[in-house]
């Protein structure tokens, strides 16, 4: 038996609404209606996860404790699992920060991890500390007779190239089709070590859906 882990791109921000680099921990916290989306999102699950994490981010940490009040499953913080660091572009909001970023983030999609933004990470780096954390929560609670679904509050830019590198999901889908806050990238375990996704926000296999890069919310 397997469980899904379900990655949770965390409640709405202003810094979203103002469309800025919010990257550095712990980051603005949640909307109105941020809050509002997460208690939706809880009630919204089928069954309650077998576990609940989130990352150290403040925006993150706020999500899963409304799913916590809605599934009465405790939630705790996993290191490594923050944003995408912008470096020297943290709070910028103009549209050469938002160029330059997706820039940078497209090539890594493309397969050029060593690309970063001044005094930012490269895809590497960030691939680096979120895999070995995924692991662990697959060997611990994706597997055996106890399996379930965990739910990690996470971070839009960030899953969605995780699930790219694990999942084989590929570009221009991957680049393209940008999370709104609180929807999904889901993934199954395989038997032969790997990552199956079996959703992307709205869409299921195959991920063919096109749609054009959108500027809008450049961390979604």
């Amino acid at each position: 038996m397997s469980g899904k882990l379900i990655l949770v791109r965390h409640g709405e921000t202003e810094g979203n609404v103002a469309k800025i680099l919010d990257t550095r921990v712990p980051g603005l916290p949640l909307t109105e209606r941020g809050a509002a989306q997460a208690k939706t999102f809880g009630s919204s699950l089928l069954a309650p996860p077998v576990a609940l994490f989130s990352s150290a981010a403040l925006r993150a940490r706020q999500t899963a404790g409304y799913i916590e009040a809605t599934t009465g499953v405790a939630a705790s913080v996993l290191d490594g699992v923050y944003e995408v660091q912008v470096g020297d572009m943290e709070g910028r909001g103009d549209v050469e920060a938002h160029e330059i970023f997706q820039r940078i983030y497209r090539s890594w999609h493309d397969g050029d991890l060593a690309q970063r933004a001044p005094g930012g990470e490269s895809g590497h780096e960030v691939l680096a500390r979120f895999l070995p954390v995924i692991e662990n929560v697959r060997a611990e609670y994706l597997a055996g007779a106890d399996a379930g679904d965990v739910v990690l509050v996470t971070h839009g830019a960030a899953m969605r190239l995780v699930a790219r590198s694990v999942a084989g999901v590929t570009p221009p889908f991957t680049t393209n089709n940008h999370l709104d806050n609180t929807e999904t990238i889901e993934l199954s375990p395989r038997v032969d070590g790997g990552w199956e996704c079996l959703r992307w926000g709205r869409f299921v296999p195959p991920f063919t859906f096109e749609v054009a890069p959108t500027p809008d919310d450049p961390m979604g």
